[in-house]
């Protein structure tokens, strides 16, 4: 055997291997284009959906500024409310402490005065008792002067004459 035919042997096999070696390498390039397709794929879908957030935050944040800017609106109104009842609260405090003091002035006045108040109350019942002796008197004037009349149908009793 001759060295060349080995060597073209030799050549030949380093040529079936290189080119085993690119078709490896191709159809492995060939699944790493697929896969960054993918990954290129995905990454633009998160793209999107991140924009979407992005979207959706800024309009969560407008509604949270005018939510607080509208808290904050009816806070200073309540505190308009709340002084308005501190207010009443201390109208009533003062009607009460008032009515306190007319209360202790009457009190003291009646105690000053009770005697006259009883004697007034005695004299009071004692002109309500003789105008009401005085109606009665009248109304049974007034009986006696008036002519009998029977009721229908009513016997008469026997009078003693």
């Amino acid at each position: 055997m001759d060295w060349s035919i080995l060597l073209y042997i030799a050549a030949i096999v380093a040529a079936i291997g290189f080119l085993v070696l690119c078709i490896a390498l191709a159809m492995t390039l060939n699944s790493l284009k697929n896969i960054l397709k993918e990954v290129s794929g995905t990454v633009a879908g998160l793209e999107n959906q991140l924009q979407g957030i992005t979207l959706e935050t800024t309009n969560l944040l407008h509604k949270t500024n005018s939510l607080a800017e509208d808290v904050q609106d009816k806070s200073q109104k309540l505190n308009g409310l709340v002084d308005a009842v501190k207010g009443i609260g201390n109208s009533v405090t003062d009607l009460n402490s008032s009515v306190r003091r007319v209360t202790s002035s009457v009190s003291t006045s009646v105690e000053q005065n009770e005697d006259k108040i009883a004697q007034v109350v005695q004299w009071s019942n004692v002109v309500l008792g003789i105008r009401d002796k005085w109606k009665e008197r009248k109304v049974y004037e007034a009986r006696a002067q008036a002519p009998y009349e029977p009721v229908p149908g009513q016997k008469r009793l026997p009078h003693n004459q």
